[in-house]
Order: C-alpha cells, then sequence, then structure tokens
C-alpha cells in the first residue's frame, strides 16, 4: 500500500533477482525501447516506457482524488525515460552506460526525492484529526478492504486495498481482488525456476565469456552483479571530488561490462534460456500470465487517455 509518490529503486536487485530478471526487468536491448519479442498468440508485455505511463496515470489519478477530498497530493517529480529505465542483470547498452554508470547518481536523487517528498510534510503538518482523515482518503484506513491470494510455490500474501490508492487501481486495472492475483503470481514467478536458470550450461558459457572478455579489458570479474557490486565499494559520504572520481571509475565498468555483454550476446542467451524455463510454468501459470498481460495491456489504454508519455 502506497504512502509515498515516489517508486522504488529498480536499481536495487540482489544478484539471483536480478539473474532472474534478465527479459522482465531489464533493460531495452537494441532496439532501446524495452520491448521484447511477441511469443506467438501471446499478448505483448509492455515496454518499460509504458509501465512508467501507467504508474503516472496512478498517481494522477490519486491527486485527483485526494483533491476531492480536500487535500493536497503531489505526484512524483518524473525522470527522463532514459533516467527511469529499469537496470537488470545484463545491462548491454553502452551508450546508457557512458551516460549514467550503473545508475548511481540516479538512485542518488531518487533518495533525496523521497527525503524532499512534500507529501510527508504535507501530512506531518495536518494535526491528528486532519491527518487520520488524510489517511483514511489515502489509503482507506482502518475500513480497507483486505485482499488475500496465493502465492506460487506456497504461502499467502494479503494488501490493505482503500481510499484513493484503491480507487485509482480500480479505475486502471479494474477489479482488484483479480488484479492482486495476477500481479501476485507474474511478480513470483521467478524463484521457481531461477534455480535451474544459474545452472543452466548455455546461460554459465556467456556468462564465463563475459567474464573472459572483462578481464581481458582490465576489470577481471567473475559476473556483472560482481562488477556492479565493485563500483559501490566506497564511503556512503564523499566529497564532491570524492564522487566525481568514483562515478568516474564506475562509468568505465559499467561501458566494459555493456561491451562485453554485447560481444558475446549475454543479454539474447539470457533471454532465451529464462523463456525456455518461463515456458515450462505455463501449464500452471499460462492462462494467469496472459490474463495479466491483457489487464495491464487494458490499464496503458486507460493511461494514455489520463497523462501523456514521459519526454
Amino acid at each position: 500500500m502506497k504512502r509515498t509518490a515516489f517508486r522504488p529503486s529498480a536499481a536495487r536487485l540482489s544478484a539471483v533477482a536480478a539473474v532472474a530478471a534478465l527479459a522482465l526487468t531489464g533493460c531495452a536491448g537494441a532496439s532501446g525501447d524495452g520491448s521484447a519479442p511477441a511469443a506467438g498468440h501471446r499478448t505483448r508485455d509492455l515496454t518499460y516506457a509504458e509501465d512508467l505511463r501507467i504508474s503516472d496515470a496512478e498517481q494522477r489519478l490519486v491527486a485527483r482524488c485526494m483533491a476531492d477530498h480536500g487535500f493536497r497530493y503531489w505526484t512524483d517529480r518524473p525522470l527522463s525515460p532514459a533516467e527511469s529505465r529499469p537496470l537488470g542483470y545484463v545491462q548491454d547498452d553502452v551508450r546508457w552506460a557512458r551516460t549514467y554508470g550503473y545508475g548511481s547518481r540516479i538512485t542518488a536523487e531518487e533518495d533525496r526525492a523521497r527525503l524532499r517528498n512534500p507529501n510527508l510534510a504535507y501530512r506531518k503538518g495536518l494535526g491528528a484529526t486532519r491527518g487520520a482523515a488524510y489517511d483514511t482518503a489515502l489509503d482507506g484506513g482502518r475500513r480497507a478492504e483486505l485482499l488475500r491470494t496465493e502465492v506460487p510455490g506456497g504461502g499467502r500474501v494479503s494488501k490493505q486495498t482503500g481510499g484513493c490508492d484503491g480507487e485509482a487501481e480500480r479505475k486502471l486495472y479494474g477489479d482488484p481482488g483479480t488484479w492482486f492475483r495476477l500481479d501476485t503470481t507474474a511478480s513470483n514467478l521467478r524463484p521457481l525456476y531461477v534455480g535451474k536458470l544459474l545452472r543452466d550450461r548455455r546461460f554459465t558459457a556467456a556468462v564465463h565469456a563475459w567474464s573472459a572478455c572483462m578481464k581481458r579489458a582490465g576489470h577481471p570479474y567473475r559476473d556483472p552483479d560482481a562488477a556492479r557490486q565493485a563500483t559501490r565499494q566506497h564511503p556512503a559520504v564523499q566529497s564532491r571530488a570524492e564522487e566525481a572520481r568514483s562515478f568516474a571509475a564506475e562509468t568505465r565498468i559499467a561501458v566494459a561490462d555493456a561491451t562485453c555483454a554485447r560481444e558475446v550476446s549475454l543479454r539474447s542467451v539470457g533471454q532465451e534460456r529464462e523463456a525456455h524455463y518461463l515456458d515450462q510454468l505455463d501449464g500452471e501459470y499460462g492462462a494467469r500470465l496472459e490474463a495479466y498481460r491483457q489487464v495491464r495491456l487494458k490499464a496503458l489504454e486507460r493511461a494514455e487517455r489520463i497523462v501523456p508519455a514521459r519526454t
């Protein structure tokens, strides 16, 4: 249940989660638009730019709803499409790496924006009675509906939905219970196959080839996550000169990473092998995944009538 208008950073991925995100949350390939090729009769997946448009529309709907309840609500200060790009395990866009490295400055700016979130200061200044009314208007408060659903692989999760957050989701995605079930399924399939992907011979061979390429370039790392983690080994607080040196080092490694990923076709191998293991789950989860894609495509159509695309 959202309390702020700022999205979580896409750059903070653990090694296993990042590997599993090769196709579904990685950056754009050669096309530069984040799209993935359509698979047969399946509804297409959305691009990351289209995902952003839905998120922006949801925030716009929340702001309108809060205004109807007599409250102010500030939406995100949007990043550019390039800055908002998800950073998956494989980053093979050399031009992006040359400009943004691994996105550390983008993440830092997002962190500063969260600290400056005007919604937090506004809520704090409302006082007890108006503050409680604000909470109820935003997310339904204690009267919010509790949704429950099963998680692939076992277990149950729950989510409260209500207020303007719930209304915005309903306008974009339709029935809250159905959307929660579909979203939970789609978001939790990776643990079911990531172990197989990590042991896959074609994938591990591509990673080894990437590592050999990086070693030749003077950056001896075993895999892309190790290279990325190495750029974060500096004090949390740095002077301006120290930060500039750290970012220059980050950019050098990120450019070599992207160059080697392209040289050994690491993205295409990873995407193909992930698709292979995901297809094995189609018998049990295929119908839900197709319904998930259809709901998201419909949400995009609605979002397009609410907000423009980011430029």
